[in-house]
């Protein structure tokens, strides 16, 4: 099998891109459609300033510890019922305008088959990683049916959440493949960049693979009811802009494919990707996230006031004295304000390390300034 056929075969257990949501959605049945978040996504005005936390879910939360006790990362994802328990401990504990589907990155990889799991300390390990064209050639396909844990989990969320939009998570297929190629974290990225021009026909191959793992595994919870999708891309920042525009959109594009027909808002967000705002935005999206190392407003102006953005409150700053970081977070909706809109989060994720009751304060400050 070429590496081609591996990639259409894998597209080819998808159902068809007709229709939209189903009449019984949040976002279709009136629950989350007019929330907060879903309102600054539109562009339009909210009824109180929305907020929410990459991360949100996770070590930060005594809650998660105590249910994480003696359950691998990757399992811990493909239990429903546990995947929305730690899903929905943030909305409970915070008071946030939205939970985000807890899950990892690789799920993808895993349910496709992929030999892949998480070693304590290192991250994401795969068994073989993929470097050749054959290597491609061999990558198991990812079916509808492997995603019902997910679409399960999704449904359990939901049902608890009432008016709190869900977002769908899902990797980047750079980021998706960069792991893939190197078989573990990388800091520079070395070994994917490297195959984008030594051999940049398995490198579209994979990359066109992880593209349709990602919007497969997006539309799995955006159908069972997540009300937006975030596309997480990690590992962007490594590229220019040139090498992103050529290697990099064109894939995360056809992930995106996998869901625009279903109407719900889609946020592009990177690490490191400030020279990469406009190519983020041009793959079709409806909002973009903004790390920590921009400000909003230059973000704004570099993307022409074309689109709401995300973020950016400095994760460093969340162990810093409270007048300090209220300071923080009042420029950062300051900076904001130019945008067509403005969900707050951080510019990163939340550290393993913060103290949650300083998060359940940031949500009551960023509440209690009305929005404009």
């Amino acid at each position: 099998m070429t590496s081609s056929s591996a990639v259409s075969n894998a597209a080819s257990s998808v159902p068809s891109n007709d229709g939209a949501l189903a009449a019984g959605h949040p976002l279709m049945d009136g629950r989350t459609a007019d929330s907060p978040l879903i309102t600054a996504y539109r562009g339009g005005k909210p009824s109180r300033r929305p907020v929410w936390f990459m991360r949100q879910a996770g070590r930060s939360l005594p809650e998660y510890l105590k249910v994480r006790e003696g359950v691998a990362m990757l399992d811990s994802c493909l239990r429903p019922e546990l995947a929305a328990e730690i899903t929905l401990q943030p909305v409970r504990r915070h008071d946030v305008d939205a939970a985000i589907f807890f899950s990892d990155i690789v799920i993808p990889l895993k349910l496709a088959g992929v030999g892949v799991d998480i070693v304590p300390g290192v991250g994401p390990v795969l068994d073989k990683p993929v470097r050749t064209a054959a290597d491609v050639a061999a990558l198991p396909q990812l079916t509808w049916e492997a995603l019902e844990p997910i679409r399960e989990a999704v449904r359990l969320t939901v049902a608890e959440l009432g008016k709190t939009p869900l977002i769908g998570f899902a990797g980047a297929p750079f980021t998706l493949a960069a792991y893939m190629v190197e078989g573990k974290p990388s800091r520079d990225h070395l070994g994917p960049r490297t195959m984008m021009h030594a051999d940049p026909e398995a490198w579209t191959a994979l990359a066109n693979w992880a593209a349709d793992a990602s919007g497969m595994f997006l539309r799995a919870q955006l159908e069972a009811g997540a009300s937006a999708g975030q596309l997480f891309d990690s590992w962007a920042g490594s590229l220019g802009l040139a090498d992103y525009t050529k290697f990099v959109a064109p894939a995360s594009a056809r992930a995106l494919d996998h869901v625009r027909h279903l109407g719900a808002p889609l946020i592009h967000f990177g690490t490191g990707t400030s020279e990469l705002l406009v190519a983020m935005r041009d793959v079709g999206v409806d909002v973009v996230g903004v790390d920590y190392r921009l400000p909003l407003d230059e973000a704004n102006r570099r993307l022409g006031g074309t689109v709401p953005l995300q973020g950016n409150i400095d994760p460093a700053l969340l162990s810093a004295p409270w007048d300090v970081l209220e300071a923080h977070v009042r420029a950062v909706i300051a900076a904001g304000a130019s945008a067509p809109g403005h969900v707050l989060n951080l510019g990163h994720g939340v550290p393993p390390e913060t103290d949650p009751t300083v998060l359940t304060r940031v949500v009551e400050l960023i509440h209690s300034i009305s929005p404009e």
